[in-house]
């Protein structure tokens, strides 16, 4: 009698498909999630490669309120029928103005004064054109939702390797070790290990990439699984007229409608519809831009409509932390090396998962004759 039974067929058979999948998926979308998740890592520090290839954008100070009030104006009576669509404010980071035109394309005003700085598109900047890379594949819609489905089954090669290195307990210990030699076993020894001992800080970034792409999804299952109320509703659409919109007021309507909440970004008026969201950034939130918002009618400088983020249930919450969690956008500089860090380890899992199926079916050289 054996110490050990055998496999039972199915599931041996089950564990041998499970690794003929893990391996082919692996060397072939395993590529697409390498990439992606390399573009991550430089993106975790995109606000600080925009700090120092263009200094000229944090070397002027904070805009007094009256220029910033000025400075909205005119950028907006400049450019809305350029395809301006929405503005973050000049903050202590960057105090500056971002506008956000078409094809992703960003261009950067004075604080003070909103004359045009910079402008930055896909074509002539390299981390745009790796942000798209990162959120689209290069491809808009239809990029994304690809991206999607690399995502599920990059969520699949994870669970699935966990499944395939799941040890007993006395074996947990060899099980993680990393083998300098022979080459086959080293190659599935650090495949097997860094998968393993990464797989929280890995898995995390997938669920949170996957639940972007489709965040209606996310948000609903969460909702749901959480036991939220209602969610939110937005004001109904606003009639645009051809009037003029006096912005400082504007402001000034949106400014302390959430005590301690700092303004971040207007949405202004789009096609027939003349209603302007103001986003903010409540004390507690973690997404950079903030969650809050102020609906209102620009024409009479009127408060239609207010939004608490920080007041919404768990499930709405839970959802709203996917971007800045995915990004690195809080926990401090620790969190932001964790989400770099993470953005490498599918290359390494893709190169010596690789190496490891080389060196497997490599041919073995004959060994040399010897003389009688």
């Amino acid at each position: 009698m054996t110490s050990r039974q055998a496999p039972h067929p199915i599931k041996r058979r089950l564990r041998a498909a499970l690794k003929w999948l893990h391996l082919w998926l692996g060397l072939s979308v395993g590529l697409v999630f390498a990439i992606v998740a390399l573009s991550g890592t430089v993106l975790a520090f995109q606000r600080e490669i925009l700090a120092w290839s263009q200094p000229q954008l944090t070397a002027a100070p904070l805009p007094a309120p009256a220029q910033r009030e000025a400075a909205l104006a005119r950028i907006v009576a400049d450019w809305q029928a350029l395809g301006l669509s929405s503005l973050d404010l000049p903050t202590a980071q960057l105090p500056v103005w971002q506008g956000y035109f078409p094809d992703g394309e960003r261009r950067y005003f004075g604080g003070a004064s909103g004359e045009l700085l910079l402008v930055r598109n896909k074509g002539n900047d390299w981390v745009l054109w790796l942000r798209d890379l990162h959120t689209h594949l290069l491809a808009g819609k239809a990029g994304e939702q690809v991206l999607g489905v690399v995502g599920l089954i990059a969520l699949f090669l994870l669970l699935s390797g966990l499944y395939l290195w799941w040890p007993r307990l006395s074996a947990l210990g060899a099980s993680l070790r990393w083998y300098r030699g022979p080459p086959t076993r080293r190659w599935f020894s650090w495949h097997r290990s860094a998968g393993a001992l990464l797989l929280p800080l890995t898995l995390l970034a997938v669920l949170t990439g996957v639940g972007m792409v489709y965040d209606g999804a996310a948000r609903s299952l969460l909702r749901t699984a959480l036991g939220d109320g209602p969610d939110a509703r937005k004001p109904p659409k606003l009639a645009a007229r051809d009037a003029t919109i006096d912005w400082a007021a504007v402001l000034r309507a949106a400014d302390g409608r959430l005590p301690g909440a700092q303004l971040r970004r207007i949405g202004l008026p789009k096609g027939d519809s003349g209603l302007v969201t103001v986003r903010l950034r409540a004390a507690g939130e973690w997404h950079p831009v903030g969650r809050s918002m102020v609906w209102l009618d620009p024409y009479r400088a009127q408060v239609l409509g207010v939004h608490d983020a920080t007041a919404q249930d768990a499930g709405a919450r839970a959802s709203e932390a996917l971007y800045p969690l995915h990004g690195g956008f809080v926990g401090g500089r620790l969190w932001q090396w964790g989400v770099a860090f993470t953005g490498l380890v599918p290359a390494f899992l893709l190169v010596t998962g690789f190496l490891f199926w080389r060196r497997r079916t490599a041919p073995r050289r004959p060994l040399p004759a010897t003389s009688g």
